[in-house]
């Protein structure tokens, strides 16, 4: 049986039911998200979803007889992972101080782009830039980012869905199947947590889900483009939505004088539920948002770098266009 039916499968089906078990009461390891000042939900509700998933990656990439991280190239970047996990459930269950997990993230993002996979024995050039500073904030912003937008149910798990799908379509014509396989399987781990994650939620990622998502989206996206897999601007593409709304809200408070660093409930999908449209109606034009950046990644991505970064600029426009006329149509709707 091919790799590509057992290894997502098996991700998708130890997803499910890992979500299930660690949602049920007093569940092992289990850590309780209760509602605060920041929260789009009312009740508490357990956040160590992002264990299954862990474990879902894990089981599918075994299944499937995937065992590129146990080779020299991969060392580093599951260090990384394991590295970015374990403070993420640390911070879950009792707190962690934000420079000591902005010290963790920097050394797996260093970790990983020092035991960048290899192609033919050569190391791989994430858009020419893999092994420089560039790549060690770019994995630290997208740790970071993730965890920023994983606050309403089943975005996080449904960008995850789409970004790692669209990583394994890009990548298919490329040739060597290990690096769409492990794609595929990271999001068919996302699809069988979106079982209880979709709207209305039972348990959510938490940083132990969405910090490790966001270490293996910015791992994806560099390794596929270093090793000429796809161009770099369509891997930013899969996850634009992601990408965007975080950046254009970060520069916003930056701007604005906010202390950025601080949580809030400002980001466009947080202030389109707190408007009065329910999880599912913004989670599902968010996944509208996802298939069409991502299509337009998978339909540009054999004309070249060229014409994808036009694409990219072209839709980092329209996002911020919307952004601003949602913004400004929220800000009349104020009484």
């Amino acid at each position: 049986m091919s790799p590509f039916a057992v290894g997502p499968a098996v991700a998708a089906l130890v997803s499910l039911a890992g979500a299930w078990w660690l949602s049920r009461p007093g569940a092992p390891l289990q850590a309780l998200d209760h509602p605060g000042h920041r929260s789009l939900h009312d009740r508490p509700t357990p956040r160590t979803g992002g264990l299954a998933v862990l474990a879902a990656i894990g089981a599918g990439l075994l299944g499937s007889g995937w065992a590129r991280p146990l080779s020299g190239a991969g060392v580093g970047v599951l260090a990384g992972l394991v590295a970015v996990a374990a403070v993420s459930l640390a911070d879950d269950r009792a707190g962690v101080r934000a420079g000591y997990r902005f010290l963790v993230h920097l050394l797996a993002a260093g970790l990983a782009v020092g035991s960048a996979p290899d192609s033919g024995g050569r190391r791989a050039r994430a858009a020419r830039g893999y092994g420089d500073s560039g790549g060690v904030l770019g994995l630290v912003w997208m740790i970071n980012l993730y965890n920023f937008m994983d606050g309403m149910d089943g975005f996080a798990g449904g960008m995850s869905l789409a970004g790692f799908g669209g990583l394994a379509l890009l990548a298919l014509p490329w040739g060597p199947t290990w690096y769409p396989l492990a794609c595929a399987v990271v999001a068919a781990a996302a699809l069988g947590f979106l079982g209880w994650n979709f709207p209305p939620a039972r348990i959510f990622l938490g940083d132990v889900g969405s910090a490790p998502l966001g270490y293996l989206a910015g791992v994806g996206i560099l390794t596929g483009a270093g090793l000429g897999a796809f161009p770099l601007p369509c891997g930013l593409l899969v996850f634009l939505p992601f990408i965007a709304d975080a950046s254009f809200t970060l520069a916003r408070r930056i701007v604005a004088g906010e202390r950025f660093w601080e949580p809030h409930r400002t980001h466009l999908y947080q202030r389109l539920v707190l408007a009065g449209w329910s999880h599912r109606r913004v989670v599902l034009w968010e996944y509208l948002l996802m298939a069409l950046t991502g299509g337009t990644g998978l339909l540009v991505a054999p004309r070249g770098a060229q014409v994808a970064w036009v694409a990219l600029g072209a839709w980092t426009t329209v996002l911020l266009l919307l952004a601003w006329g949602l913004g400004r149509w929220l800000g009349a709707r104020r009484p």
